[in-house]
């Protein structure tokens, strides 16, 4: 063999090589995610937050699908009157999550975060309440929205006697 004919099969080998990888990317099995698929999750669980504690009714209700649903609230109409209901209360809060769990299902993902409700209102802020989101999150046309969100708040520790 010649080095030409060599180099021609090294060539076609990294070629075909490559072109399998990327075929192997395209068909990822149901339930997987990328890692933009991830960015964009968080993305999706800040603009919760941001748009809540600004208390923009739309903003907040554009995370979820049209038919989305946040504890006993179903819809978009539901899900402004809850921000809207709340804008006239006079309370100053800011949600903060951690320990954010991103899973890949079938149907899209689901997630689940640790939640810290801070009243603003006092200086220094306390914390107003604590608790868990668990979420199922699936892939629209405008990118990643809640299908459901459910509060999980503790429960205060029983008095010791």
């Amino acid at each position: 063999m010649t080095k030409s004919t060599i180099h021609t099969l090294l060539a076609l080998a990294v070629a075909l090589g490559g072109i399998t990888w990327a075929r192997a990317q395209q068909r990822m099995p149901p339930g997987s995610l990328t890692t933009q698929d991830y960015i964009d999750i968080q993305q999706l669980y800040a603009r919760y937050n941001q748009t809540l504690d600004r208390r923009d009714a739309e903003g907040w209700a554009g995370v979820f699908t049209a038919d989305g649903t946040f504890n006993d609230l179903t819809g978009h109409d539901a899900l402004v009157g809850f921000v809207k209901q709340r804008q006239g209360d006079g309370a100053r809060r800011r949600h903060w999550n951690s320990n954010l769990l991103i899973t890949g299902t079938p149907e899209g993902a689901s997630g689940s975060v640790y939640l810290l409700l801070f009243d603003t209102s006092v200086k220094p802020p306390v914390v107003a309440t604590s608790g868990r989101y668990q979420d199922t999150l699936v892939k629209t046309s405008q990118g990643w929205r809640f299908k459901k969100r459910v509060t999980e708040i503790d429960a205060a520790a029983p008095a010791r006697q």
